[in-house]
């Protein structure tokens, strides 16, 4: 833990009693009051998670449009002026770089913000590919802060905070220059959650002073500190994606079922020609969900059988806090992946029978 990087918060974690461990080299709270408390408090209220390990880069220059094109599956070109696009980077193979957001400044001008435990590996790739481009490519990471305020009171505690009006920060949409508590901020509509929300860039020297005033605004909406492991949890009821989980360089963004942010426009991307073929010529595996029918936990890495044969893996799995139900993620053979149909999971050294059901766990 010692040689672990630390963000602007973590003096505020430890004041606040946090659980901090070693994310993928980052000393960050697992937990303050317990994970579940957190996950409700982000369901019915609102939770407030330090995500300043996240990483950004910054892309700018004449080619900037054609050379982010030229790296993400999705349709960058379709974006307009403030609006934020989800999307993947892979290799020539389809496996995934990483998957992130894109924000438009405008066709000359992008942010990215890419998954802590990739800035490195993605900076490096990114510059790999700049090539003939006419771009500047510039990793801010270290330089920025960043908090994620989720839940339905998200709006209103935020609101209390700044003289810019919220709603106008709609759904995957952002704003530059907004003054929290007098701070110049970058704020979006996005968040990891499943819920309303908003994720706040600063300076990382404004971050524990706007820390502080969020908690303090949200006092009586509710708020609660959130660490990682609801984070998880939360996300993953969701249905959304963990890279090195659901993704990976030796999965690709067809198999773990997020087709819809693969464009197979006229545009070319890196990758592009790899996820034609394997969705032209069918997938081998895909990433389904499950319930157990009987009691246990299923973990990431627990074996998937069907009629003795293994079938695949678990990618991640829990006891559900909001359904309470014992569910998970799993990449298995395509042919056994028919939705309502019977697969065993192997939990410890026994095999516990479970259902396909929809990866949807929470509309």
């Amino acid at each position: 833990m010692e040689n672990a990087k630390k963000t602007p918060l973590y003096e505020e974690h430890l004041n606040l009693k946090g659980k901090v461990v070693d994310f993928h080299g980052w000393a960050l709270p697992i937990e303050y009051e317990g994970i579940l408390q957190e996950h409700q408090a982000v369901r019915e209220n609102a939770g407030l998670f330090d995500v300043s390990h996240m990483g950004e880069i910054r892309i700018k220059g004449k080619e900037a449009e054609a050379f982010v094109q030229h790296l993400m599956t999705n349709d960058i070109k379709a974006l307009n002026k403030g609006q934020i696009l989800y999307t993947f980077m892979c290799y020539p193979h389809g496996g995934v770089v990483d998957d992130l957001l894109v924000y438009k400044y405008d066709k000359e001008h992008y942010y990215l913000v890419v998954n802590a435990s990739n800035i490195e590996k993605d900076f490096q790739w990114i510059k790999e590919q700049e090539k003939d481009f006419e771009v500047e490519i510039l990793n801010e990471s270290e330089r920025v802060a960043e908090v994620a305020l989720q839940g339905p009171k998200a709006e209103v505690i935020l609101q209390k905070l700044t003289d810019t009006p919220l709603k106008e920060i709609t759904f995957f949409t952002f704003q530059d220059g907004v003054k929290i508590k007098g701070k110049d901020c970058l704020v979006s509509r996005t968040g990891y959650t499943g819920e309303d929300g908003f994720e706040v860039y600063m300076k990382p020297e404004d971050a524990r002073e706007i820390w502080r005033e969020i908690l303090r605004a949200g006092e009586e909406e509710g708020i609660k500190p959130t660490g990682l492991g609801s984070r998880d949890t939360l996300r993953f009821e969701a249905g959304l994606p963990l890279y090195g989980n659901e993704l990976s360089q030796d999965i690709t963004p067809l198999e773990a079922g997020f087709g819809f942010f693969v464009k197979f426009t006229e545009e070319d991307y890196i990758g592009k020609a790899a996820l034609q073929k394997q969705k032209e010529e069918g997938l081998q595996r895909k990433i389904v969900g499950f319930e157990l029918m009987k009691k246990g936990i299923p973990r990431e890495g627990y074996e998937v059988y069907k009629e003795g044969e293994k079938i695949g893996v678990v990618t991640t799995g829990y006891l559900s806090p909001t359904l309470g139900k014992s569910i998970g993620l799993a990449l298995v053979d395509v042919a056994h992946s028919k939705m309502g149909s019977t697969i065993h999971i192997k939990v410890r050294k026994r095999e516990i029978e479970a259902t396909i059901i929809s990866k949807r766990f929470l509309k």
